[in-house]
């Protein structure tokens, strides 16, 4: 199979123009309003139920406190799960990698108001009750009606957002961090009950109530149906399985995948799916893979790196054995393209996407440039496919070998004592009249980033895309 490359017939035509950058941005701002329109509703609906006109001491206060932080909190809570659910209205319009950010940044203030909320309301029934704080514990968690199910709750949500912080994601292998957080379901679950059958802002209350009800079932109807329902049943109806495991390069591994009806599972050029190997060992654990030929009704074909935990076991996969595939997901696709003219930048593992967009990217020759930052030639995963596709189409092709010029480039060291942005414009003399996207390690990401701009060109046009977690 690999002998032979069979190229998939390219886009015939593409919608260019700052129009479209524009109707993103209006999409995105209509989500956002949403969200926080949810959240206005909740405070609203706190005073008009004259949440602050009890308001005469400490304990009172405490109480409104309480009463507001709990509905700030848990409505935030289902917008911070919402964005991690890989839902497609939401990755097709923000990426995968900064709906995850947004996720990330939003856990801690979910934490703080749902503490604030927790230690308010001990606080404040401590003093009106005359008991000192753990006493008032005790009795809330063994005697209170759903208190014990509301603190679990509390300390599970807080054993997600502490492994979420970077200092203990860094020394958190990805087994130990997806059961932690999986857990997170299980914290919403477990304090559905206190928040309907308590809380003095829902329970009663035909508005508030229809409202949470809606809200509740909304998060967890997408989470159902984008998690597990649509990839299960989708991978039962195309039986992806591997068809040929075919050497790259001394690290890297191509995937085949064959199956039935594979226009099925839709995707572009660029988009990411997470791949499940159906084995006792590997089944509950997805791996995020970009496509690296172009989507055609042959073959799925992903690209894989060793990068020493289980993508070492997928060197080795054995042809016939079942996978599954959730997605696709990401934006790093030429539907985010506004420009004529389009510069390619890959390094390492980050080729698979890039490969597979100058195969299916719609261009005429000369207006798509190529740059390939590789450490040795000879052992450059999908070089000899790139160099192929670029001399049939006429691309411009940059191979970068060799040691990085310094600390600071992440160009090779060519005896040149020229900064990385001269260089980049020699290779590409509209970079910034371009599209330009990259694709490789994150830290060398940054670098190339920082040299496109410093040449010219605007943010709007750059786009690069983490598998983040």
């Amino acid at each position: 199979m690999h002998t032979e490359l069979r190229l998939t017939k390219p886009n015939s035509r593409v919608r260019l123009g700052a129009f479209k950058a524009l109707r993103l941005k209006r999409a995105q701002d209509v989500i956002e309003a949403i969200a926080w329109a949810t959240v206005a509703f909740v405070i609203a609906m706190f005073l008009i139920a004259g949440g602050l006109k009890d308001v005469t001491d400490l304990p009172s206060a405490l109480k409104a406190i309480s009463r507001l932080t709990s509905l700030i909190g848990t409505d935030l809570l289902l917008i911070h799960m919402l964005l991690v659910a890989r839902v497609p209205w939401i990755d097709k319009f923000y990426g995968h990698d900064k709906a995850t950010l947004a996720h990330k940044k939003l856990g801690k203030p979910v934490l703080y108001f749902i503490v604030a909320h927790f230690l308010a309301s001990l606080i404040a029934l401590a003093i009106t009750e005359g008991k000192n704080i753990l006493d008032e514990l005790v009795y809330l968690v063994t005697s209170v009606e759903d208190m014990l199910t509301a603190t679990l709750a509390l300390a599970l949500m807080i054993l997600v957002v502490v492994t979420s912080l970077n200092f203990a994601r860094r020394k958190m292998s990805y087994e130990a961090w997806y059961i932690v957080h999986v857990m997170s379901y299980a914290a919403v679950l477990l304090a559905v009950p206190h928040i309907f059958n308590t809380g003095s802002d829902i329970a009663g209350k035909p508005v508030q109530t229809i409202f949470w009800v809606t809200l509740y079932l909304f998060v967890a109807g997408n989470i159902v149906w984008y998690r597990v329902a649509s990839p299960i049943i989708r991978g039962l109806g195309v039986g992806l399985k591997v068809q040929a495991v075919v050497p790259e390069s001394s690290d890297t591994t191509s995937i085949y995948l064959t199956g039935r009806k594979l226009d099925q599972l839709g995707g572009q050029a660029g988009q990411f799916y997470m791949l499940r190997v159906l084995t006792p060992k590997q089944w509950w654990r997805p791996h995020p893979f970009s496509i690296s030929a172009a989507p055609n009704n042959q073959f799925v074909r992903f690209t894989v790196g060793n990068r020493g935990d289980d993508t070492a076991a997928l060197q080795n996969i054995k042809p016939g054995t079942r996978v599954m595939v959730e997605g696709p997901y990401g934006v790093f696709t030429e539907e985010r393209r506004t420009k004529e003219k389009v510069v390619l930048i890959a390094s390492g593992i980050g080729i698979p996407p890039v490969r597979a967009l100058a195969e299916s990217m719609a261009a005429r020759p000369q207006d798509i440039t190529v740059i390939y930052r590789v450490r040795n030639e000879q052992d450059a995963s999908l070089l000899a496919e790139v160099t192929e596709i670029c001399r049939v189409r006429g691309f411009n092709l940059f191979v970068l070998a060799g040691p990085r010029a310094s600390n600071y480039s992440w160009m090779n060291a060519n005896g040149q004592d020229v900064p990385d942005q001269a260089r980049l414009t020699m290779m590409a003399p509209w970079i910034s009249e371009s599209d330009v996207y990259v694709c490789g390690p994150e830290a060398w990401t940054q670098l190339v980033v920082k040299s496109v701009v410093r040449a010219g060109t605007p943010a709007e046009q750059i786009h690069a895309e983490e598998y983040a977690w």
